[in-house]
């Protein structure tokens, strides 16, 4: 039976750690979804005081991390959320790289989504995960391609982003595709961060 964690679990990596999302993350967190990079993701607050609000009213069935360096550093944001444990189904998302100059020169994204990925498939024992992305958001449904995320369908005019309807791209991972495609692509990513990047084996 899958186990939640406690607000206090960290999630360890070589390069970054997962860690809680404290009612303190508020202000930084608001201005990086304030900023360009957050153009795609749906509409957050308008407020640092609505920031507060939204922090301090996460349900009990998702899990809210900052991704930070190994010096404490908060670089980005990203969650699992919707973990329904009777069918054992959760949606990764809200993942945003806020500090894109202080995730420069390690691989915060990959071992970002590693280290989730564990939480729902390893200790939670998901056997599916699955999310949307905006139609036009082309990075991101490029790196879940690449990571061995299914295209499962399109909800048509499913958002309503920047004043426009668009499309969301649905998107599934089963427990064994994570196994064998995504973890070892993963590992491969974190891997070239070691290597010069003439060697790295990044997607393009």
């Amino acid at each position: 039976m899958p186990q939640f964690l406690d607000d206090k679990f960290i999630l360890r990596g070589r390069y970054v750690n997962l860690r809680p999302l404290r009612i303190d993350d508020a202000e930084f967190t608001f201005r990086w979804r304030r900023g360009e990079r957050a153009a795609l993701l749906n509409q957050g607050a308008q407020t640092v005081e609505q920031q507060i609000s939204w922090i301090t009213s996460r349900p009990t069935n998702e899990h809210n991390f900052i991704i930070e360096t190994r010096a404490d550093k908060p670089i980005g944001m990203l969650s699992l959320s919707g973990i329904d444990v009777a069918n054992r189904v959760g949606e990764p998302g809200r993942f945003l790289i806020g500090d894109e100059e202080a995730a420069q020169g390690i691989p915060a994204a990959a071992e970002a989504m590693k280290l989730l990925y564990e939480l729902a498939f390893d200790r939670l024992e998901l056997r599916r995960i699955w999310g949307i992305v905006a139609s036009n958001n082309h990075r991101m449904i490029k790196w879940q391609t690449y990571l061995g995320m299914v295209r499962e369908g399109c909800l048509r005019q499913h958002l309503f982003l920047n004043g426009k309807s668009q499309d969301a791209i649905l998107f599934g991972l089963l427990a064994d595709e994570y196994r064998r495609v995504t973890l070892p692509r993963l590992e491969s990513l974190i891997a070239a961060a070691r290597l010069p990047i003439a060697q790295s084996n990044l997607p393009e």
